[in-house]
């Protein structure tokens, strides 16, 4: 009988701590997490830290440093088609965004710190 009752109960607990974990953010492979938003990490670059979170669609931030002088260049050769975006995330200077027919979408912010470095943070997802 408490193999009948427990293998359900077992179950349904596991269920509701799977279903918990669902669209929650977890590190990933900053190569992997650029390639899904259709570009590269520019030369140089200091501390990448990438994310992603999948469940209905799949959304990826990456977030790192470079040098100030590459930052137009890279963004330049990378998403020459985005556009100044309408609004930033807080604490960022200048953000664009670019549109992949419609069913990728790609924001990248920068936030100018002291000397030549700056903070870039991409966020990517899709439809």
């Amino acid at each position: 009988m408490t193999v009948l009752c427990g293998v359900p109960l077992a179950l349904l607990g596991w269920g509701a701590m799977a279903w918990d974990e669902i669209g929650e953010a977890k590190p990933v492979d900053c190569a992997d997490a650029m390639e899904f938003a259709r570009g590269s990490l520019p030369a140089g670059v200091q501390g990448p830290v990438c994310r992603a979170a999948y469940w209905q669609d799949t959304q990826v931030t990456v977030e790192f440093r470079m040098e100030r002088a590459g930052y137009e260049p890279w963004l330049d050769a990378v998403y020459p088609t985005r556009k100044p975006a309408l609004t930033c995330d807080h604490g960022l200077a200048a953000c664009s965004e670019v549109s992949f027919d419609e069913t990728l979408f790609v924001d990248v912010g920068v936030a100018y710190e002291y000397g030549d470095t700056i903070l870039v943070r991409l966020k990517a997802f899709d439809l």
